[in-house]
């Protein structure tokens, strides 16, 4: 579905030649780094973690989940975050919504995206949202398009796509066709994810190439987990491929609770900093983003795990 490069004729000094000008990126610090969080994070901090990201140039944030608050109770807050915040021109924010009762939480709210989530693997999809893939893909037709007819955009997640904690690898072949279903629904968008972080370059090249096999390099983006330290490895195999869209978290906020001593998500500044020092634009300040970093230290009151808001920028000479 798009131009690649062939593997048969790629030489050596061709290396990064096919990467984009300008990628995306969509922060998901506020819901997916915190929702792990033991001790729950007050409103007033979260905004400020939100407020933070918003002045570094973000443009993409999800900022909750209108999951029931017995399940979660970090994000019991969710209405009252989407209401006190209102994203400035240009930015928008976004929520989970895991069913029709999320749905109406959201429309509620005023928010102008939500998005749905589901796994890959059966046995991960069973625990993490107690259904099937079959029912879960039969509740989204009843939360995609009354969503989209509402005037709201709908974007997809699907987790486990490299590799499960209770099965193990999971084919390539059934991640697409879910992202395909998910996109037949009315996803704008479908992220990927590197749940518990076991995913390496090969193994992210085969799977990039059957999603542009199967649609749009702008239908997916990719959700990698830097649990065992290949994430910014992986990232750079989706940029030779001509992916332009990639999920991040401040700091390294957040990880997998079936992945022991997980790193959490891809972090940010880490993502802005590789990405900048290779001519890629973002629309973010590195040093604002840094800062935001320190705000959601000191939102949870420990360090966290992403190395460039620890390091600090460094100052290239232009070229």
């Amino acid at each position: 579905m798009t131009d690649r490069p062939s593997s048969s004729s790629a030489a050596p000094h061709d290396l990064f030649a096919h990467t984009p000008d300008r990628v995306s990126l969509y922060e998901v610090s506020p819901r997916d780094g915190l929702q792990n969080e033991a001790v729950v994070v007050p409103l007033e901090a979260k905004k400020q973690l939100v407020a933070a990201l918003v002045a570094s140039g973000v443009k993409r944030l999800e900022i909750t989940s209108f999951v029931s608050p017995k399940w979660v109770p970090q994000l019991a807050d969710a209405e009252e975050l989407a209401r006190g915040m209102r994203p400035p021109e240009g930015v928008t924010f976004s929520a989970l919504c895991p069913n029709a009762k999320g749905l109406e939480r959201a429309l509620a709210t005023g928010l102008s995206e939500i998005a749905v989530f589901m796994s890959a693997s059966e046995t991960h999809n069973q625990k993490n949202i107690n259904k099937s893939i079959d029912r879960t893909l039969g509740v989204f037709s009843e939360i995609v398009p009354p969503a989209i007819e509402a005037g709201l955009r709908v974007r997809g997640y699907v987790s486990t796509v490299w590799g499960c904690p209770y099965e193990g690898p999971v084919s390539a072949e059934r991640s697409v066709e879910i992202t395909k279903k998910l996109l037949e629904l009315g996803c704008y968008q479908v992220s990927l994810g590197d749940t518990i972080g076991v995913g390496t370059p090969k193994q992210t090249r085969d799977i990039v190439l059957r999603c542009l096999d199967a649609m749009r390099v702008d239908q997916f983006a990719l959700h990698l987990h830097d649990t065992r330290g290949t994430a910014l490895a992986n990232i750079l195999v989706g940029l030779e491929l001509g992916v332009r869209d990639f999920d991040a978290s401040v700091g390294g906020l957040g990880g997998c609770p079936y992945a022991p001593g997980a790193a959490g998500n891809v972090a940010t500044e880490d993502l802005v900093y590789m990405l900048h020092g290779m001519g890629i634009e973002t629309g973010i300040d590195l040093d604002q983003l840094i800062e935001a970093g320190n705000v959601a230290e000191r939102v949870l009151g420990r360090p966290l795990p992403g190395k460039v808001h620890k390091a600090g920028a460094f100052r290239r000479r232009p070229s």
